[in-house]
């Protein structure tokens, strides 16, 4: 099979690429991420101006139509410099979400600003107790003839305090359903606080918050999530594979340059054995991610192909985070040094919606689904 990019997905991952590098090829990050929102909004408009913002969607809504390739792309790179952008969080997730669900009039008053740079989205979907359903748990959503209210508590919510439009879900008739909240809405109170890799998240806090209901009709949403919480895994872990490229790369070059006893670290068998190791696990995982990103742009089982990316991308990026930090010796536990942020970030990104464990866990459910082999027949 083909795996190579075209000539149009070399130019975007190039031009994203570049952008990035630019803004966060540096110190710059340490800065960005010191700050509220926690993400830099000249770079989040920047991607705006060229489309990226936009990949997702058609262009009946404003976006360019492109596929889960290009959004990967672009993972890949938000990855290699750890940028804090919240591209797989409100382009992916919630936009995703909008663009499943909404209607034409939703998609257009929604999606248009989004890609435009001047909204972002979040979605408040993980509960106090819960653990990674697609299902809504204790929020519930009250009618009163065609308006809506909402109340409960969704944590974490990453980038809930910045955002300018939330998409929640909601318990509604015993089924599971989709809301739009604004970000000044009456009866939402959200408290922001910094993650550990140096993001953002929230706790979001409903009274009777006023909602609008996302879509048409009563049917339980839970498919609709359970799609988009799959192709942002996905996502997530072609995020991950950028980040542990550029940790491996910087290993690599530590190794060729720190010395001991007069010579070289990589003149140490045992060390380049352990870094040929971390090579290893990265195209592992590179080859099954690409693999669920080409199961995803053909619409097949994509939920079972982000849980087996997400498997492989997890087992990966716990290797090579902490191979890293190791073969760096004590310099890579300080926090002036870039390493420990990418294993930082690595570990964020592989609890994100689901961690290795969780998917696993799915993947072994349905072993018994499958047809038993006979080696010798």
């Amino acid at each position: 099979m083909e795996f190579s990019y075209d000539n149009e997905q070399i130019a975007l991952r190039e031009a994203v690429g570049g952008l990035l590098t630019r803004a966060y090829g540096g110190d710059q990050r340490r800065a960005v991420v010191a700050a509220d929102p926690g993400f830099d909004e000249k770079t989040w408009a920047r991607l705006a101006e060229m489309g990226v913002l936009g990949l997702p969607f058609a262009e009946s809504d404003g976006g360019m139509g492109a596929g889960p390739i290009e959004v990967s792309i672009v993972a890949e790179e938000l990855g290699r410099v750890l940028a804090p952008e919240p591209f797989v969080e409100s382009v992916v997730l919630a936009g995703g979400l909008v663009a499943a669900v909404g209607t034409a009039a939703q998609r257009g008053e929604v999606l248009g600003p989004l890609t435009e740079g001047t909204s972002v989205l979040a979605f408040a979907h993980a509960e106090p107790g819960s653990r990674w359903s697609a299902a809504a748990g204790a929020v519930r959503a009250t009618a009163d003839g065609n308006s809506w209210t909402l109340t409960g508590v969704k944590e974490p919510v990453p980038h809930g305090a910045r955002a300018d439009l939330l998409v929640v879900s909601a318990v509604a008739g015993g089924a599971t359903r989709l809301f739009l909240v604004r970000g000044d809405a009456t009866g939402l109170e959200r408290t922001g606080y910094r993650t550990h890799d140096g993001g953002r998240a929230a706790k979001v806090a409903f009274d009777g918050t006023p909602a609008e209901l996302l879509g048409e009709g009563d049917a339980d949403r839970s498919g609709e999530i359970e799609l988009a919480l799959a192709r942002a895994r996905i996502a997530y872990s072609h995020e991950a594979i950028g980040a542990m490229e550029a940790a491996l790369a910087m290993t690599a070059e530590y190794l060729k340059t720190r010395k001991q006893f007069g010579v070289t670290l990589n003149k140490f068998q045992a060390l380049t054995f352990r870094a040929a190791d971390m090579y290893v696990s990265l195209e592992l995982a590179r080859s099954t991610v690409l693999w669920a990103t080409l199961v995803a742009d053909a619409g097949d089982d994509v939920v079972t192909a982000a849980d087996r990316a997400r498997l492989q991308s997890s087992r990966a990026g716990r290797h090579i985070g902490k191979e890293a930090i190791q073969l760096h010796g004590g310099i890579g536990m300080t926090a002036e040094y870039k390493i420990g942020h990418y294993t930082s970030r690595l570990t964020a990104i592989d609890h994100q919606l689901g961690d290795g464990d969780w998917a696993l866990s799915r993947l072994a459910a349905g072993v018994a689904d499958h047809p038993t082999v006979d080696p010798l027949s």
